[in-house]
Protein backbone atom coordinates (compact mmCIF):
# COMPACT_ATOMS: atom_id res chain seq x y z
CA UNK A 1 0.00 0.00 0.00
CA UNK A 2 1.19 3.77 0.01
CA UNK A 3 3.19 5.14 2.15
CA UNK A 4 1.11 7.71 3.30
CA UNK A 5 0.42 6.42 7.21
CA UNK A 6 3.74 4.26 7.84
CA UNK A 7 5.25 6.09 11.03
CA UNK A 8 1.76 6.87 12.14
CA UNK A 9 1.26 5.57 16.52
CA UNK A 10 -0.16 2.80 17.24
CA UNK A 11 -3.90 2.47 17.74
CA UNK A 12 -3.80 2.51 21.13
CA UNK A 13 -2.07 6.00 21.25
CA UNK A 14 -3.57 7.62 18.38
CA UNK A 15 -7.11 6.25 20.14
CA UNK A 16 -6.32 7.36 23.31
CA UNK A 17 -5.71 11.10 22.00
CA UNK A 18 -9.08 10.91 20.02
CA UNK A 19 -10.94 9.74 22.49
CA UNK A 20 -10.41 12.56 24.38
CA UNK A 21 -12.18 15.33 21.41
CA UNK A 22 -15.78 15.12 22.97
CA UNK A 23 -16.56 17.42 19.26
CA UNK A 24 -15.41 14.48 17.43
CA UNK A 25 -16.96 11.78 20.28
CA UNK A 26 -20.35 13.94 19.87
CA UNK A 27 -20.20 14.40 16.08
CA UNK A 28 -20.01 10.25 15.39
CA UNK A 29 -21.83 9.20 18.15
CA UNK A 30 -25.08 11.14 16.42
CA UNK A 31 -23.56 10.44 12.91
CA UNK A 32 -23.35 6.35 13.75
CA UNK A 33 -26.61 6.18 16.02
CA UNK A 34 -28.51 7.88 13.22
CA UNK A 35 -27.35 5.73 10.69
CA UNK A 36 -27.64 2.25 12.01
CA UNK A 37 -31.33 3.26 13.77
CA UNK A 38 -32.07 3.91 9.59
CA UNK A 39 -30.48 0.82 8.61
CA UNK A 40 -32.42 -1.41 10.99
CA UNK A 41 -35.61 -0.40 9.73
CA UNK A 42 -34.70 -0.55 6.03
CA UNK A 43 -33.49 -4.18 6.61
CA UNK A 44 -36.80 -4.80 8.52
CA UNK A 45 -38.51 -4.42 5.07
CA UNK A 46 -36.96 -7.46 3.50
CA UNK A 47 -38.60 -10.67 4.89
CA UNK A 48 -36.09 -12.49 2.68
CA UNK A 49 -32.90 -10.20 4.04
CA UNK A 50 -30.99 -13.66 5.77
CA UNK A 51 -31.04 -15.52 2.60
CA UNK A 52 -29.97 -12.32 0.65
CA UNK A 53 -26.87 -11.94 2.78
CA UNK A 54 -26.41 -15.85 2.47
CA UNK A 55 -26.66 -15.51 -1.09
CA UNK A 56 -24.20 -12.20 -1.11
CA UNK A 57 -21.40 -14.58 0.77
CA UNK A 58 -21.73 -16.97 -1.82
CA UNK A 59 -21.08 -15.43 -5.18
CA UNK A 60 -18.20 -13.85 -3.23
CA UNK A 61 -16.51 -17.17 -2.42
CA UNK A 62 -17.23 -18.36 -5.38
CA UNK A 63 -15.63 -15.49 -6.99
CA UNK A 64 -12.59 -15.48 -5.21
CA UNK A 65 -12.01 -18.71 -5.64
CA UNK A 66 -12.59 -18.87 -9.24
CA UNK A 67 -11.00 -15.04 -9.40
CA UNK A 68 -8.17 -16.10 -12.20
CA UNK A 69 -10.59 -16.91 -14.41
CA UNK A 70 -13.25 -14.60 -14.07
CA UNK A 71 -11.05 -11.33 -14.26
CA UNK A 72 -9.78 -12.69 -17.44
CA UNK A 73 -12.93 -12.37 -18.68
CA UNK A 74 -13.18 -9.43 -17.56
CA UNK A 75 -10.37 -8.10 -19.24
CA UNK A 76 -11.52 -10.01 -22.51
CA UNK A 77 -15.56 -8.27 -22.15
CA UNK A 78 -13.84 -4.59 -21.42
CA UNK A 79 -11.30 -4.79 -24.38
CA UNK A 80 -14.01 -6.32 -26.86
CA UNK A 81 -16.23 -3.00 -25.37
CA UNK A 82 -13.33 -0.34 -26.29
CA UNK A 83 -11.64 -0.41 -23.22
CA UNK A 84 -8.10 -0.86 -22.13
CA UNK A 85 -7.16 -3.12 -19.09
CA UNK A 86 -4.07 -2.63 -17.11
CA UNK A 87 -2.62 -4.82 -14.20
CA UNK A 88 -1.00 -3.04 -11.19
CA UNK A 89 0.75 -5.06 -8.81
CA UNK A 90 0.78 -2.32 -6.08
CA UNK A 91 0.50 1.28 -5.17
CA UNK A 92 3.22 2.61 -6.39
CA UNK A 93 2.92 0.48 -9.90
CA UNK A 94 -0.87 1.93 -10.07
CA UNK A 95 -0.05 5.77 -9.72
CA UNK A 96 2.04 5.46 -11.87
CA UNK A 97 -0.18 3.87 -15.01
CA UNK A 98 -2.89 6.32 -13.89
CA UNK A 99 -0.46 9.61 -14.05
CA UNK A 100 1.20 8.45 -17.79
CA UNK A 101 -2.36 8.09 -18.66
CA UNK A 102 -3.28 11.36 -17.71
CA UNK A 103 -0.13 13.21 -19.19
CA UNK A 104 -0.84 11.58 -22.60
CA UNK A 105 -3.69 13.37 -22.58
CA UNK A 106 -1.80 16.72 -21.96
CA UNK A 107 -4.18 17.51 -19.00
CA UNK A 108 -3.22 18.98 -15.47
CA UNK A 109 -6.38 19.06 -13.65
CA UNK A 110 -8.91 15.56 -13.33
CA UNK A 111 -12.12 15.42 -11.46
CA UNK A 112 -12.91 12.40 -9.11
CA UNK A 113 -15.81 10.41 -8.00
CA UNK A 114 -15.40 8.75 -4.59
CA UNK A 115 -13.15 6.02 -4.89
CA UNK A 116 -11.69 4.05 -1.94
CA UNK A 117 -8.99 2.15 -3.91
CA UNK A 118 -7.50 5.64 -4.84
CA UNK A 119 -7.30 6.58 -1.28
CA UNK A 120 -5.69 3.32 -0.76
CA UNK A 121 -3.03 3.73 -2.91
CA UNK A 122 -2.58 7.42 -2.28
CA UNK A 123 -3.04 8.76 -5.88
CA UNK A 124 -3.88 12.27 -5.08
CA UNK A 125 -0.70 12.81 -3.31
CA UNK A 126 1.39 10.80 -6.42
CA UNK A 127 -0.70 12.67 -8.95
CA UNK A 128 0.60 16.51 -6.82
CA UNK A 129 3.79 14.90 -7.38
CA UNK A 130 3.46 14.79 -11.04
CA UNK A 131 1.95 18.51 -11.41
CA UNK A 132 -1.28 17.09 -11.62
CA UNK A 133 -4.61 18.47 -9.47
CA UNK A 134 -7.12 16.05 -8.58
CA UNK A 135 -10.37 17.68 -7.78
CA UNK A 136 -12.82 15.57 -5.44
CA UNK A 137 -16.73 16.10 -6.15
CA UNK A 138 -18.17 13.72 -3.70
CA UNK A 139 -19.59 16.60 -1.06
CA UNK A 140 -17.63 14.58 2.17
CA UNK A 141 -14.35 14.24 0.13
CA UNK A 142 -15.00 18.11 -1.20
CA UNK A 143 -15.03 18.85 2.95
CA UNK A 144 -11.85 16.76 3.63
CA UNK A 145 -9.64 18.24 0.89
CA UNK A 146 -10.69 21.63 1.74
CA UNK A 147 -9.99 21.21 5.05
CA UNK A 148 -6.38 19.59 4.22
CA UNK A 149 -7.60 16.24 6.53
CA UNK A 150 -7.60 12.38 5.61
CA UNK A 151 -11.34 11.11 5.45
CA UNK A 152 -12.26 9.07 8.77
CA UNK A 153 -15.59 6.81 7.80
CA UNK A 154 -15.86 4.31 4.51
CA UNK A 155 -19.40 6.00 3.36
CA UNK A 156 -19.09 9.83 5.16
CA UNK A 157 -15.91 10.71 5.16
CA UNK A 158 -16.46 14.01 6.70
CA UNK A 159 -18.19 12.52 9.54
CA UNK A 160 -16.11 13.69 12.19
CA UNK A 161 -17.25 17.46 10.91
CA UNK A 162 -20.18 19.58 12.21
CA UNK A 163 -22.20 21.83 10.12
CA UNK A 164 -21.03 24.69 11.55
CA UNK A 165 -16.93 23.02 11.28
CA UNK A 166 -17.63 22.93 7.39
CA UNK A 167 -18.95 25.94 7.15
CA UNK A 168 -15.86 27.57 8.60
CA UNK A 169 -13.57 24.88 5.97
CA UNK A 170 -15.74 26.40 2.99
CA UNK A 171 -14.90 30.15 3.85
CA UNK A 172 -11.90 30.04 5.07
CA UNK A 173 -10.49 27.32 1.76
CA UNK A 174 -12.79 26.82 -1.26
CA UNK A 175 -11.70 30.31 -3.01
CA UNK A 176 -7.81 28.39 -3.11
CA UNK A 177 -9.21 25.84 -4.96
CA UNK A 178 -11.91 27.73 -7.19
CA UNK A 179 -14.80 28.97 -6.71
CA UNK A 180 -15.07 30.87 -3.33
CA UNK A 181 -17.74 30.20 -0.80
CA UNK A 182 -20.67 33.05 -0.42
CA UNK A 183 -20.42 35.79 1.60
CA UNK A 184 -21.96 34.97 4.33
CA UNK A 185 -22.16 31.52 4.24
CA UNK A 186 -24.48 29.89 6.64
CA UNK A 187 -24.23 26.58 8.37
CA UNK A 188 -27.65 24.98 7.21
CA UNK A 189 -27.35 22.07 5.00
CA UNK A 190 -29.11 23.55 1.90
CA UNK A 191 -26.57 26.68 1.92
CA UNK A 192 -23.86 24.21 2.25
CA UNK A 193 -24.82 21.52 -0.43
CA UNK A 194 -25.67 24.88 -2.80
CA UNK A 195 -21.81 26.46 -2.55
CA UNK A 196 -20.64 22.82 -3.09
CA UNK A 197 -22.66 22.49 -6.38
CA UNK A 198 -21.89 26.06 -7.51
CA UNK A 199 -17.65 25.39 -6.37
CA UNK A 200 -17.86 22.08 -8.47
CA UNK A 201 -20.15 22.44 -12.05
CA UNK A 202 -17.64 24.42 -13.23
CA UNK A 203 -15.15 21.72 -12.75
CA UNK A 204 -17.81 19.19 -13.99
CA UNK A 205 -18.14 21.48 -17.39
CA UNK A 206 -14.43 21.84 -17.49
CA UNK A 207 -12.60 18.67 -17.07
CA UNK A 208 -11.75 16.34 -19.86
CA UNK A 209 -10.13 13.60 -17.71
CA UNK A 210 -12.01 11.57 -14.72
CA UNK A 211 -11.02 9.18 -12.26
CA UNK A 212 -12.99 6.57 -10.42
CA UNK A 213 -13.33 3.65 -8.98
CA UNK A 214 -16.89 0.81 -8.89
CA UNK A 215 -18.77 -0.55 -6.47
CA UNK A 216 -18.57 -4.04 -9.05
CA UNK A 217 -17.24 -5.19 -11.92
CA UNK A 218 -19.53 -7.49 -14.04
CA UNK A 219 -17.41 -10.39 -15.93
CA UNK A 220 -19.56 -11.73 -18.66
CA UNK A 221 -20.37 -8.12 -19.69
CA UNK A 222 -17.43 -5.96 -19.13
CA UNK A 223 -20.09 -3.42 -17.57
CA UNK A 224 -18.53 -1.57 -14.34
CA UNK A 225 -20.99 0.01 -11.65
CA UNK A 226 -20.92 3.08 -9.41
CA UNK A 227 -23.67 3.73 -6.79
CA UNK A 228 -23.87 6.96 -5.31
CA UNK A 229 -26.11 9.34 -3.58
CA UNK A 230 -25.37 12.91 -5.00
CA UNK A 231 -25.06 12.83 -8.62
CA UNK A 232 -21.50 13.96 -9.13
CA UNK A 233 -19.88 10.17 -9.67
CA UNK A 234 -23.14 10.11 -13.04
CA UNK A 235 -21.23 14.17 -13.99
CA UNK A 236 -17.68 12.32 -13.39
CA UNK A 237 -18.53 9.55 -15.34
CA UNK A 238 -20.45 10.77 -18.51
CA UNK A 239 -18.94 14.33 -19.41
CA UNK A 240 -15.11 14.00 -19.67
CA UNK A 241 -13.49 12.96 -22.79
CA UNK A 242 -11.07 10.03 -20.77
CA UNK A 243 -12.17 8.20 -18.28
CA UNK A 244 -9.76 5.79 -15.53
CA UNK A 245 -11.21 3.74 -13.47
CA UNK A 246 -8.88 2.32 -10.47
CA UNK A 247 -10.72 -0.75 -9.00
CA UNK A 248 -9.60 -3.61 -6.82
CA UNK A 249 -9.27 -7.13 -8.70
CA UNK A 250 -11.62 -8.05 -5.65
CA UNK A 251 -14.47 -5.92 -6.97
CA UNK A 252 -15.75 -8.31 -9.66
CA UNK A 253 -18.66 -10.63 -10.07
CA UNK A 254 -19.64 -13.19 -12.47
CA UNK A 255 -22.90 -12.44 -13.98
CA UNK A 256 -25.41 -9.04 -14.39
CA UNK A 257 -27.57 -11.07 -12.70
CA UNK A 258 -25.64 -11.12 -9.56
CA UNK A 259 -25.66 -7.93 -9.26
CA UNK A 260 -28.88 -8.09 -8.37
CA UNK A 261 -28.51 -9.32 -4.82
CA UNK A 262 -25.85 -6.46 -4.17
CA UNK A 263 -28.14 -4.14 -5.64
CA UNK A 264 -30.73 -5.03 -2.73
CA UNK A 265 -28.10 -4.90 0.29
CA UNK A 266 -25.84 -2.63 -0.30
CA UNK A 267 -27.65 0.67 -0.57
CA UNK A 268 -29.54 -0.55 2.93
CA UNK A 269 -26.96 -1.69 4.84
CA UNK A 270 -25.21 2.06 3.88
CA UNK A 271 -27.16 4.83 2.90
CA UNK A 272 -30.28 3.08 4.40
CA UNK A 273 -32.45 3.46 1.16
CA UNK A 274 -34.13 1.03 -1.19
CA UNK A 275 -32.26 2.09 -3.87
CA UNK A 276 -29.17 4.64 -4.44
CA UNK A 277 -30.18 7.95 -5.96
CA UNK A 278 -27.83 6.83 -8.50
CA UNK A 279 -26.95 4.14 -9.96
CA UNK A 280 -24.61 4.30 -12.79
CA UNK A 281 -23.68 1.83 -14.92
CA UNK A 282 -21.45 1.77 -18.04
CA UNK A 283 -19.35 -0.40 -20.63
CA UNK A 284 -16.50 0.23 -22.51
CA UNK A 285 -17.17 3.00 -24.91
CA UNK A 286 -19.80 4.20 -27.14
CA UNK A 287 -19.51 6.84 -30.25
CA UNK A 288 -21.63 10.21 -29.41
CA UNK A 289 -21.87 8.72 -25.68
CA UNK A 290 -19.92 9.42 -23.00
CA UNK A 291 -16.05 9.01 -22.40
CA UNK A 292 -14.25 7.88 -25.86
CA UNK A 293 -11.82 6.54 -23.88
CA UNK A 294 -12.16 4.46 -21.34
CA UNK A 295 -8.65 2.85 -19.36
CA UNK A 296 -9.13 0.37 -16.08
CA UNK A 297 -6.67 0.16 -13.96
CA UNK A 298 -7.35 -3.64 -11.84
CA UNK A 299 -5.43 -3.13 -8.60
CA UNK A 300 -4.14 -5.83 -6.59
CA UNK A 301 -2.32 -4.17 -3.86
CA UNK A 302 -1.84 -6.84 -1.45
CA UNK A 303 -5.00 -8.69 -2.57
CA UNK A 304 -3.69 -12.10 -4.25
CA UNK A 305 -1.51 -12.36 -0.90
CA UNK A 306 -4.95 -12.39 1.14
CA UNK A 307 -6.54 -14.08 -1.11
CA UNK A 308 -3.54 -17.18 -0.18
CA UNK A 309 -5.23 -17.00 3.50
CA UNK A 310 -7.85 -19.10 3.77
CA UNK A 311 -9.39 -17.76 6.76
CA UNK A 312 -8.38 -14.09 5.69
CA UNK A 313 -9.71 -13.76 2.98
CA UNK A 314 -12.99 -13.44 3.64
CA UNK A 315 -12.35 -9.83 4.39
CA UNK A 316 -11.91 -9.69 0.31
CA UNK A 317 -16.18 -10.05 0.03
CA UNK A 318 -16.36 -6.50 1.44
CA UNK A 319 -18.61 -4.12 -0.58
CA UNK A 320 -17.81 -1.02 1.61
CA UNK A 321 -21.20 -0.71 2.80
CA UNK A 322 -19.59 1.05 6.45
CA UNK A 323 -22.54 -1.25 8.34
CA UNK A 324 -19.35 -2.17 11.08
CA UNK A 325 -18.37 1.35 11.75
CA UNK A 326 -21.62 2.38 12.73
CA UNK A 327 -22.11 -0.37 15.08
CA UNK A 328 -18.81 -0.20 16.49
CA UNK A 329 -18.09 0.65 19.61
CA UNK A 330 -14.67 1.08 19.31
CA UNK A 331 -15.17 3.27 16.46
CA UNK A 332 -17.75 5.49 17.47
CA UNK A 333 -15.38 6.52 20.74
CA UNK A 334 -12.30 6.76 18.62
CA UNK A 335 -12.98 7.23 15.01
CA UNK A 336 -11.79 7.05 11.23
CA UNK A 337 -8.11 8.58 12.23
CA UNK A 338 -6.65 6.42 14.76
CA UNK A 339 -6.90 3.38 12.49
CA UNK A 340 -4.26 4.76 10.08
CA UNK A 341 -5.91 3.53 7.70
CA UNK A 342 -8.40 4.81 4.07
CA UNK A 343 -10.22 1.42 5.65
CA UNK A 344 -11.34 2.50 9.30
CA UNK A 345 -13.30 0.57 11.52
CA UNK A 346 -13.72 -2.97 11.92
CA UNK A 347 -13.16 -3.86 8.28
CA UNK A 348 -10.09 -1.66 8.32
CA UNK A 349 -8.84 -3.65 11.65
CA UNK A 350 -8.64 -7.26 9.32
CA UNK A 351 -8.22 -5.55 6.14
CA UNK A 352 -4.87 -3.17 6.36
CA UNK A 353 -2.89 -5.61 8.12
CA UNK A 354 -3.39 -7.91 5.25
CA UNK A 355 -3.11 -5.91 2.27
CA UNK A 356 0.03 -4.05 4.03
CA UNK A 357 1.39 -7.04 6.64
CA UNK A 358 2.15 -5.96 10.53
CA UNK A 359 5.62 -5.01 10.60
CA UNK A 360 4.96 -1.41 11.75
CA UNK A 361 3.55 -0.94 14.93
CA UNK A 362 0.22 0.69 13.72
CA UNK A 363 -0.57 -2.12 11.48
CA UNK A 364 0.14 -4.67 14.27
CA UNK A 365 -2.35 -3.11 16.58
CA UNK A 366 -4.61 -2.86 14.27
CA UNK A 367 -5.91 -6.45 15.27
CA UNK A 368 -6.60 -5.34 18.73
CA UNK A 369 -8.75 -2.20 17.52
CA UNK A 370 -11.85 -4.19 18.60
CA UNK A 371 -13.84 -5.63 21.74
CA UNK A 372 -14.97 -8.30 19.92
CA UNK A 373 -18.50 -7.88 20.93
CA UNK A 374 -19.46 -9.14 17.65
CA UNK A 375 -22.17 -6.29 16.20
CA UNK A 376 -19.82 -5.92 13.35
CA UNK A 377 -20.42 -9.76 11.90
CA UNK A 378 -24.24 -9.32 12.90
CA UNK A 379 -24.86 -6.48 10.67
CA UNK A 380 -22.46 -7.18 7.40
CA UNK A 381 -24.27 -7.53 4.37
CA UNK A 382 -22.05 -10.29 3.32
CA UNK A 383 -21.37 -12.38 6.40
CA UNK A 384 -17.88 -11.90 7.28
CA UNK A 385 -17.27 -12.55 10.43
CA UNK A 386 -14.75 -10.30 11.55
CA UNK A 387 -14.34 -11.07 15.17
CA UNK A 388 -12.71 -14.80 13.65
CA UNK A 389 -10.65 -12.90 11.51
CA UNK A 390 -9.41 -10.86 14.34
CA UNK A 391 -8.18 -13.47 16.46
CA UNK A 392 -6.56 -15.24 13.64
CA UNK A 393 -4.76 -12.09 12.61
CA UNK A 394 -3.80 -11.67 16.51
CA UNK A 395 -2.44 -15.14 16.81
CA UNK A 396 -0.48 -14.19 13.33
CA UNK A 397 1.07 -10.74 15.25
CA UNK A 398 1.93 -12.51 18.52
CA UNK A 399 3.12 -16.09 17.28
CA UNK A 400 4.42 -15.04 13.45
CA UNK A 401 4.35 -17.91 11.33
CA UNK A 402 3.57 -18.83 7.53
CA UNK A 403 2.00 -16.18 5.44
CA UNK A 404 2.05 -15.12 1.89
CA UNK A 405 4.50 -11.92 0.64
CA UNK A 406 4.44 -10.81 -2.83
CA UNK A 407 3.28 -13.76 -4.00
CA UNK A 408 5.30 -16.10 -2.28
CA UNK A 409 5.51 -17.80 0.81
CA UNK A 410 7.32 -17.04 4.12
CA UNK A 411 7.73 -17.49 7.79
CA UNK A 412 7.10 -13.59 9.25
CA UNK A 413 8.84 -13.17 12.83
CA UNK A 414 6.24 -11.92 15.79
CA UNK A 415 5.90 -8.55 16.00
CA UNK A 416 7.39 -6.67 18.52
CA UNK A 417 6.02 -5.97 22.16
CA UNK A 418 4.52 -9.35 22.35
CA UNK A 419 7.14 -11.18 23.81
CA UNK A 420 5.76 -11.32 27.53
CA UNK A 421 2.55 -12.54 25.93
CA UNK A 422 3.72 -15.46 24.00
CA UNK A 423 5.99 -16.37 26.75
CA UNK A 424 2.32 -16.44 29.06
CA UNK A 425 0.61 -18.22 26.47
CA UNK A 426 3.47 -21.02 26.12
CA UNK A 427 3.97 -21.69 29.94
CA UNK A 428 0.00 -21.63 30.09
CA UNK A 429 -0.02 -24.27 27.43
CA UNK A 430 2.11 -26.46 29.30
CA UNK A 431 1.06 -26.43 32.23
CA UNK A 432 -2.36 -27.44 31.17
CA UNK A 433 -1.20 -30.04 29.21
CA UNK A 434 0.25 -31.15 32.60
CA UNK A 435 -2.31 -32.51 35.32
CA UNK A 436 -0.26 -32.63 38.11
CA UNK A 437 1.21 -29.10 37.97
CA UNK A 438 -2.16 -27.64 37.33
CA UNK A 439 -3.07 -28.97 39.92
CA UNK A 440 -0.24 -27.79 42.22
CA UNK A 441 -0.68 -24.02 40.78
CA UNK A 442 -4.21 -23.98 41.28
CA UNK A 443 -3.47 -25.00 45.00
CA UNK A 444 -0.80 -22.43 45.01
CA UNK A 445 -2.96 -19.53 43.70
CA UNK A 446 -5.76 -20.23 45.70
CA UNK A 447 -3.70 -20.33 49.39
CA UNK A 448 -1.72 -16.91 48.26
CA UNK A 449 -4.75 -15.12 47.30
CA UNK A 450 -4.72 -12.17 49.73
CA UNK A 451 -1.24 -11.04 48.35
CA UNK A 452 -2.58 -10.92 44.78
CA UNK A 453 -3.00 -7.42 43.12
CA UNK A 454 -5.35 -5.96 41.67
CA UNK A 455 -2.97 -4.41 38.96
CA UNK A 456 -0.59 -5.91 37.51
CA UNK A 457 3.07 -4.55 37.33
CA UNK A 458 5.41 -3.95 34.01
CA UNK A 459 3.70 -5.25 30.37
CA UNK A 460 0.80 -6.60 32.46
CA UNK A 461 -0.48 -3.17 33.01
CA UNK A 462 -2.02 -2.53 29.61
CA UNK A 463 -4.24 -5.05 30.70
CA UNK A 464 -5.59 -4.16 34.04
CA UNK A 465 -5.29 -0.12 33.14
CA UNK A 466 -9.28 -0.81 32.64
CA UNK A 467 -10.18 -3.81 34.58
CA UNK A 468 -9.60 -5.49 38.20
CA UNK A 469 -7.84 -8.72 37.97
CA UNK A 470 -10.41 -11.58 39.29
CA UNK A 471 -10.65 -12.22 43.21
CA UNK A 472 -9.61 -15.95 43.24
CA UNK A 473 -12.36 -18.36 44.85
CA UNK A 474 -10.91 -19.47 48.59
CA UNK A 475 -10.53 -23.27 47.28
CA UNK A 476 -9.87 -24.67 44.06
CA UNK A 477 -13.09 -26.14 42.43
CA UNK A 478 -11.40 -29.42 42.85
CA UNK A 479 -10.91 -28.87 46.48
CA UNK A 480 -15.00 -28.24 46.08
CA UNK A 481 -15.91 -31.36 44.21
CA UNK A 482 -14.13 -33.45 46.73
CA UNK A 483 -15.69 -32.09 49.91
CA UNK A 484 -19.07 -32.07 47.91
Amino acid sequence: MSGTYLGLPSFPKAAAASTKDTQLRANLTHATHTIRDKRAKAIGELEDWPQLRAAGAAVKDHTLRHLDHYLLQLEASVTAAGGTVHWATDADDANHIVTQLIRATGETDVVKVKSMATQEIGLNAALAEAGITAYETDLAELIVQLGDDQPSHILVPAIHKNRHQIRDIFRANMADWGRPAPEQLSDTPADLAEAARLHLREKFLRAKVAVSGANFMIADTGTLVVVESEGNGRMCLTLPDTLISVVGIEKVIPTFQDLEIFLQTLPRSSTAERMNPYTTLFTGTTPGDGPTTFHLVLLDNGRTDTLADTTGRHALRCIRCSACLNVCPVYERAGGHAYGSAYPGPIGAILTPQLRGTQTELDASLPYASTLCGACYTVCPVAINIPEILTHLRERTTQGGPTTTNGKKVTIKPARGHTTERAAMRAARWTLDHPTLMKQAQNLATRTRHLHPTRLPGPGKNWTHTRDLPTLPTHTFRDWWKNN
